[in-house]
């Protein structure tokens, strides 16, 4: 497992759904990078859930990550592993519906399982540094135009 890397993750949304923003930052050896990204047709929770997966994709050796979000959705589902309920639920949740976003889920649990993560909530909008980029970074993707249509929006 290599060294800890910070991670600091953010969604947007213009509309739930409407055109939506994902943004995150990486930090290592004193090393800094930003990514974001965006689609059309979107909601806020896939928006979160794509940046978590862009950060941990984009190493590309398994390590400690420290991964800071505003998004209880996502740091619920693995701290107090709703995925893993949802699993062996066969994706369905307690009151028998399925899982949203499952294909983003499905595409997150190998790279939790190739990097050791440990989440820690921040609150949004409250002067996180970190996660006020995000924030500026994301928008700034759901405010462009042309964007691509989110492909697993709508469906389960």
């Amino acid at each position: 497992m290599s060294g800890a890397v910070q991670v600091f993750t953010d969604g947007s949304c213009l509309g739930n759904p409407g055109p939506g923003g994902w943004a995150a930052i990486l930090r290592a050896g004193g090393t800094e990078k930003e990514l974001s990204g965006g689609f059309s047709g979107t909601t806020n929770n896939r928006m979160e859930l794509r940046a978590v997966i862009a950060a941990l994709s984009a190493l590309t050796r398994p390590c400690q990550v420290d991964l800071f979000t505003d998004s209880t959705y996502i740091k619920d589902a693995v701290v107090k592993d709703w995925l893993g309920v949802w699993q062996r639920n066969g994706w369905k949740t307690a009151a028998k519906k399925p899982v949203k976003n499952q294909d983003l889920w499905r595409e997150l649990l190998p790279l939790l399982k190739t990097h050791q993560v440990r989440f820690h909530w921040v609150r949004g909008h409250a002067g996180h540094p970190e996660n006020e980029r995000c924030d500026v970074l994301a928008k700034t993707q759901a405010g462009k135009s042309g964007l691509p249509r989110d492909p697993g929006a709508g469906a389960s």
